[in-house]
């Protein structure tokens, strides 16, 4: 179990101090192999049965005795299914909860991939379509192309979330037949076109929405609506249908198809110019077209997260593309390498600084925030926080209420002028260093 003074800490946090830091202090000390105190496993999962979002953490730190506890209590169920222990063998799937099940599944799918496949076909038909749905989603574990034939038959599927489970797993699963579908509707889509511009022979990309939506598409998981048709673009104009189409079929298709047809690294790729097609002039010539410059590069910032591929996660945050969508950009974060996302971050950030979007990208970089990106976040509250106006003190607010918990808690110490000024500090600003250094202290005592 957890030592001493983080125990002490616990019964401290469940009582109410500094509620919020509750999900780092459990996935802290399961991090380092501590387990929940016996004593403190009732009042923490019944503060879970409130709170979904805590029960991963909860399932993470709670051991083997949490699980036995929430099968002799119904009410603390949920945990059964919420961390990777299903709470027994196989004969969970045969009678066990949909939950356990799912967990069960999760499990063979981590170790015996093929085996969790024949049993769910052995099922398959008599589960009902939200069941189908979530052990499909386990998939995601293990995923091969000896999954293909069962993902391509629940294309079909009478469930919508069956048919959207599918064609995103067979959208990350590289070789598929699925893939090369994608491949030549885009193709269709994007082109090298040659061009002279002031004298220079350049390569520009040629964009040609899709004219039409068919059965096709829609089996392939490309909607006749798209989420994100006819929403506002950035630069003022309505995202159409046929854009819509354009970016679902990039954001589908194997990334690998531009390297190949381009010749080129992803870098150099994005760094393209793009332009509309000659079938539609007004939109062509010397300028690079804004609209399919954004439809294309928010497509291939979804492909990048999807197929989790690094080198265009790094070319696309790096390239300068037209994204009316910076958070899109904000979850590339996840596919860097540990080592490099803080100052990618940092440069994000930058980026849309004194936009409303600072927020909403903010909100995707999970923490801790080190290095450049702390650095460039307290710059940001600290400037803020000495311009008294209304949007400032709005922006003060509620960067502290995500940075309090994302924030390296040595960062206390580089805001500590803010709160020796002569002026009262925001109430913001102390709160959150207060939070840090609860933290900084909550993090030594899990530290063996």
């Amino acid at each position: 179990v957890v030592p001493r003074a983080a125990a002490a800490r616990l019964r401290r946090i469940l009582a109410g101090e500094q509620i919020r830091v509750l999900p780092e202090w459990l996935d802290a000390a399961a991090e380092h192999g501590f387990r929940v105190p016996a004593q403190a496993l009732p009042d923490l999962l019944e503060r879970g049965r409130g709170d979904r979002m805590l029960r991963p953490s909860i399932a993470r730190a709670s051991g083997r005795r949490g699980v036995w506890l929430a099968l002799q209590n119904t009410d603390w169920a949920y945990l059964v299914g919420a961390g990777d222990d299903p709470g027994g063998g196989p004969e969970v799937w045969e009678t066990g909860t949909r939950n356990r099940r799912v967990a069960y599944l999760t499990m063979l799918r981590n170790t015996e991939p093929e085996r969790a496949r024949e049993l769910l076909r052995e099922t398959w038909a008599k589960e009902p379509a939200p069941d189908r749905a979530a052990f499909l989603a386990t998939f995601e574990h293990g995923l091969s192309l000896g999954d293909e034939e069962f993902l391509e038959a629940a294309l079909e599927d009478r469930g919508k979330d069956v048919r959207q489970i599918a064609s995103d797993l067979l959208a990350r699963l590289p070789g598929s037949a699925y893939g090369a579908r994608m491949a030549a509707r885009a193709r269709g889509c994007l082109a090298p076109v040659a061009r002279t511009v002031r004298g220079r022979r350049r390569t520009w990309i040629q964009v040609e929405p899709p004219h039409a939506h068919d059965e096709d598409m829609a089996r392939d998981g490309v909607p006749f609506h798209p989420s994100g048709s006819f929403a506002p673009r950035g630069a003022g104009g309505p995202v159409g249908t046929r854009a819509a189409w354009l970016r679902e079929i990039l954001a589908r298709t194997p990334l690998s198809t531009w390297t190949e047809l381009f010749a080129l690294p992803p870098m150099e790729i994005v760094c393209l110019p793009i332009g509309a097609a000659a079938a539609e002039p007004s939109r062509q010539g010397d300028a690079v077209s804004e609209s399919d410059g954004r439809d294309v590069h928010i497509g291939w910032a979804k492909a990048a997260h999807a197929q989790r591929d690094g080198a265009w996660a790094r070319a696309l945050l790096k390239g300068g593309v037209m994204v009316d969508e910076p958070d899109a950009l904000a979850d590339l974060l996840s596919v860097l390498p540990a080592g490099e996302r803080d100052a990618a971050a940092a440069d994000l950030i930058r980026w849309v600084q004194g936009r409303s979007d600072l927020l909403r990208v903010l909100e995707r970089v999970p923490g801790p925030w080190t290095g450049p990106l702390a650095a460039t976040v307290v710059a940001t509250l600290t400037a803020s926080a000495e311009r008294p106006t209304q949007r400032d003190d709005h922006l003060v607010t509620q960067l502290c209420r995500l940075a309090d918990q994302r924030l390296d808690p040595a960062a206390a110490a580089r805001l500590d002028p803010l709160v020796a000024r002569g002026d009262a500090a925001p109430r913001a600003v102390t709160d959150m260093i207060a939070t840090l250094r609860f933290r900084d202290e909550m993090l030594k005592e899990l530290t063996p």
